[in-house]
């Protein structure tokens, strides 16, 4: 018997009658752009993170480079952030324009080290951007403490993280902006790609908005007028408009992107949310199983409790192994599915080779990148599956 790393199926099958009467009403509706099922998800996302506002938008690499935008990040400027992520963290940087600075990561919670953040700022520093990696939120009051001593923005990448708590408070509502990913592999899953921003700051979302939309309208207008545009007066038409025709649309204030959350992708999110924390839940029952069964082995769980600090949704349930590669071989011969993010930390990525950084200018990340695998953790794993995943690691270690 195999255990695949993730398998989609199994959730389809459990909410198949579900979704497709949710996706079924979308497509009888017309409503199928910023429709009402978009507003209903925006609204319950709000409440579920316990924030002011939720702007979904296409993907979660959109999410980061709008929120970026929304706090004016552009040429020139330098984002602090860390180097073991996924590409989109810094290449949504660079896509405005801006330089990322890379900072080494704790070898306990593999997030970027706060202890290391005040180095590297320079007076072209204008936000620090962690990123709550594999669903562990990072050390945000130290680094909301620095951002406020150099007034500096803080960006979530929470795109790993829904459903994950920090001193109570949610991933999502602990910075400036955070941004989530909807991608099919994430806790709560699209059926294609799709993300959002969350913020409690009013005027943030509203430039949120505008730039995911052109940039148009009143809301393209007043985004404008806060990030300090002279863009003259608004434009003032004397026309009807209604859900299918807007001509304010015509008049543009800012250079944004069109990145929108379809109806039928919201539809189905609606479906997905309200059992979230059953799935978070059942992740979290399949990483305490694995804790108990490899504490006796040589074999580092760089999280391995959830307590009243932080709670992690186990998004990824990683484990550092010295001999990764055969290690990773041994668990596909025994049908094992198995990730090894990330084989490559940011930094040494061949599209920041210009950016100067070395093998060894960020050790700590370097060492857990070759040690880094990740083992399968998703809701509908049967305590068979489970099982074969715990008897295979414990025999490479026999």
């Amino acid at each position: 018997m195999t255990v695949p790393f993730l398998d989609l199926s199994r959730q389809y099958s459990q909410i198949q009658n579900e979704v497709e009467s949710a996706v079924l009403e979308v497509m009888r509706s017309g409503a199928f752009v910023e429709g009402p099922a978009v507003k209903s998800l925006e609204a319950e996302l709000a409440e579920y993170i316990d924030v002011k506002h939720v702007i979904t938008c296409g993907n979660g690499t959109d999410a980061l480079e709008i929120a970026l935008k929304a706090v004016g990040i552009g040429p020139g400027d330098e984002v602090i952030t860390t180097p073991f992520s996924f590409f989109a963290t810094s290449e949504a940087i660079s896509s405005t324009g801006a330089i990322p600075v890379f900072v080494d990561i704790q070898g306990d919670s593999l997030n970027i080290d706060p202890a290391l953040i005040e180095a590297a700022i320079t007076e072209k520093t204008k936000a620090i951007l962690p990123v709550h990696i594999f669903g562990t939120p990072a050390d945000m009051d130290e680094i909301n403490a620095i951002a406020k001593h150099h007034n500096l923005f803080v960006i979530e990448d929470a795109c790993q993280a829904i459903g994950s708590t920090y001193k109570g408070k949610m991933a999502g509502n602990l910075g400036d902006l955070a941004c989530f990913s909807f991608y099919p592999t994430k806790n709560l899953g699209a059926f294609g790609d799709g993300g959002m921003i969350t913020t409690n700051s009013d005027t943030l979302a509203n430039a949120c908005r505008a730039l995911k939309a052109h940039a148009a309208g009143k809301t393209g207008f007043e985004a404008a007028s806060s990030l300090g545009y002279d863009v003259g007066e608004m434009a003032n038409i004397d026309q009807h408009s209604d859900s299918l025709y807007d001509p304010y649309k015509y008049y543009n204030y800012l250079i944004g992107s069109n990145s929108r959350l379809d109806s039928i992708q919201a539809a189905i999110l609606l479906v997905k949310l309200k059992k979230l924390d059953e799935y978070n839940s059942s992740r979290r029952q399949i990483a305490k199983r694995y804790n108990e069964a490899f504490h006796h082995l040589p074999l580092q769980v760089p999280v391995s409790n959830d307590n009243d600090y932080r709670s992690t949704c186990w998004h990824q349930y990683a484990v550092l192994c010295e001999d990764k590669d055969a290690f990773i071989k041994k668990l596909e011969e025994a049908g094992i599915g198995v990730g090894a993010f990330y084989p490559v930390p940011l930094h040494l990525q061949k599209a920041y080779i210009g950016l100067g950084y070395k093998e060894g200018s960020l050790p700590v990340v370097e060492s857990v990148c070759k040690r880094s695998v990740c083992l399968p953790v998703f809701p509908e794993m049967t305590v068979e599956d489970q099982d074969q995943v715990i008897s295979a690691v414990e025999s490479f270690f026999a």
